[in-house]
């Protein structure tokens, strides 16, 4: 059997028909990021609110790219929830731990793994490339799998919240803390030792 002939019209409407799919993949994608006021709203809500009018707010520009959406004054920074990722995850953190955030995305966003990038930063924080907080810095994070902003209420919900308290090179002999939490709630201190100890404390779900 003689298969039927495809004339350039018919490879031109394929064409027009695939680019028209992409067309449409792309705006559901970009139609997926909120609206800026609304990111700002949502990212500040991970910290107290007394921080949250003065605090600068990275969020994502209609092409899907980390800008910034607000400049603060009080030296914490937000980061917004990624809408193409499940559930919420907003972070504010002291501006001293900016560089090893940006650092962090950077690596990411490079493909690198999550050991490489710890391996990566380990090595130029102990090389003085990096620089990570003298004293000790907050990361405060509002997350949950369910968690979801309601732009009806301007509120997170179902969400849980997690403070991190970061002190480069301390040990549990340093600061008195386990290793891992005695009971729900608990202060402990994580990957100790290293430039990313830190304090955990998780306050039990509601």
């Amino acid at each position: 059997m003689i298969p039927p002939k495809i004339n350039k019209m018919d490879k031109i409407y394929k064409r027009s028909g695939l680019i028209v799919i992409m067309a449409f993949i792309f705006q559901s994608i970009v139609a997926q990021i909120p609206p800026k006021d609304h990111q700002i709203i949502a990212a500040v809500q991970a910290v107290p609110e007394e921080m949250r009018e003065g605090a600068t707010v990275l969020g994502f520009n209609e092409d899907g790219e980390l800008v910034t959406l607000r400049e603060g004054t009080n030296g914490m920074i937000c980061l917004a929830d990624d809408p193409n990722r499940k559930g919420f995850n907003a972070a504010c953190y002291h501006q001293d731990l900016e560089p090893f955030m940006a650092r962090g995305r950077e690596l990411r966003a490079e493909g690198v793994s999550r050991n490489q990038v710890f391996e990566t930063r380990e090595k130029e924080v102990k090389s003085g490339k990096l620089k990570m907080p003298n004293i000790p810095a907050t990361l405060h994070i509002l997350y949950g799998n369910d968690a979801k902003y309601d732009p009806e209420t301007e509120k997170v919900t179902d969400a849980s919240i997690r403070y991190v308290i970061y002190i480069p090179y301390a040990t549990s002999e340093s600061t008195g803390l386990p290793t891992s939490p005695p009971f729900p709630g608990a202060p402990w201190i994580m990957n100790p030792g290293t430039h990313t100890a830190h304090i955990m404390v998780t306050p039990p779900k509601k």
